[in-house]
């Protein structure tokens, strides 16, 4: 099939099945007579196991080792696994990160009147920049904040 029916089949666009391609992820194509690239079923098995991995989130470094464990029939389960709960706590890590986040934006957020006052502690914040990134983490890192512990948006 040509590089349009591979994609359509794999669900990976053409430009990424030639970016695989260049990078080595996948074997290069074969050619027609004419320069047009071929693919065989097993070409789309693959790319479709790629397409996957990326929905997953994995990296290319960790595809490219799983791509080369799933074609490997001597390899270890455990070689495989221990791929997949490296990627799990990375994710683990990052929800963390994310949550820590948006709490703190809630936070801000909820002392913040929204009203016509120019005051805004969500722009006092941002303003304080690095010099409050430790103290934001800690505020964001906590389970249960308080509005109480933000900086009002005002003051009488």
């Amino acid at each position: 099939m040509n590089i349009g029916q591979a994609s359509a089949a794999s669900g990976v666009s053409a430009k990424m099945l030639r970016y695989y391609e260049s990078i080595d992820l996948i074997p290069r194509a074969g050619r027609t007579e004419a320069g047009y690239r071929v693919y065989s079923a097993k070409d789309v098995n693959t790319l479709r196991f790629i397409r996957r991995a990326r929905d997953l989130g994995l990296s290319i470094e960790r595809i490219k080792l799983l791509v080369g464990l799933w074609q490997d029939r001597e390899r270890s389960s455990a070689d495989v696994k221990r791929v997949a709960q490296e990627h799990v706590a990375e994710l683990d890590a990052k929800i963390l990160e994310l949550t820590a986040m948006r709490d703190t934006l809630q936070e801000l957020a909820d002392a913040c009147h929204g009203d016509h006052r120019p005051d805004c502690p969500i722009l006092r914040d941002l303003e304080g920049g690095a010099r409050r990134a430790k103290v934001t983490k800690h505020v964001g890192s906590r389970k249960h904040g308080t509005a109480g512990d933000a900086v009002p948006c005002h003051t009488v």
